[in-house]
């Protein structure tokens, strides 16, 4: 069924959706929710009229509330178990095809349940290199706004922020080592805009060149 339910118009669809909802949840703060307010509140009560100047850091900007509650507890806590009971049930049906040895559209059931489960095990490993990226800016979250007076080390933050910035590479890394048509897309893509470029670039340098 997967072939009639998962039609190129509805993938589309799908992701156009989770990227317009991916908008909306980033963009949120620059709507409103964010600690601009607060700031100038707490200038008027400090008694400063002068000059209203915002300290450029991440816990300063950005509201606690919003990265908790809305962003953790809601866009990011819970797809996190959907995913991780979605996978559970993946590998679950995939082990007991394969231990019944049923019968499939493949000649050799083994080899084609064999298959699933290497590609179930690299999406796998996608959520744990998520979850291993997101979860501890969001833990430094919890407790800036549950415990205001723990401290935590700037530093600890930057390395989180970096973390989740770079769970953005690492996707391609391990799509291109775990999954073969990955790897050979990413390998047909490289020869033809970044090799030929390359060739055509020595081979204009080399006719440029004046002749003795």
């Amino acid at each position: 069924r997967y072939k009639s339910v998962v039609t190129p118009r509805r993938a589309a669809v799908a992701i156009a959706c989770c990227w317009i909802v991916s908008f909306l949840v980033g963009l949120t703060p620059m709507f409103g929710w964010n600690n601009l307010s607060k700031m100038r509140r707490t200038q008027e009560l400090n008694g400063s009229h002068g000059e209203f100047v915002i300290t450029c850091q991440f816990e300063t900007v950005i509201s606690m509330e919003y990265m908790v509650y809305f962003n953790f507890f809601v866009w990011v806590l819970p797809p996190l178990l959907l995913m991780l009971l979605i996978y559970l049930e993946v590998f679950n049906l995939i082990r007991k095809q394969l231990n019944k040895k049923v019968s499939s559209s493949s000649n050799d059931p083994q080899k084609y349940y064999g298959k699933e489960l290497k590609i179930a095990k690299s999406l796998a490993l996608v959520l744990f290199l998520f979850a291993l990226s997101w979860l501890p800016l969001h833990v430094l979250n919890c407790i800036t706004l549950f415990c205001p007076s723990c401290e935590t080390p700037h530093i600890l933050t930057y390395i989180a922020i970096f973390l989740t910035h770079g769970n953005s590479a690492m996707n391609p890394i391990v799509y291109a080592f775990r999954i073969k048509k990955f790897r050979t897309a990413f390998l047909q893509i490289w020869n033809q805009y970044f090799c030929c470029k390359s060739a055509k670039n020595a081979a204009g340098s080399t006719t440029a060149e004046p002749e003795n």
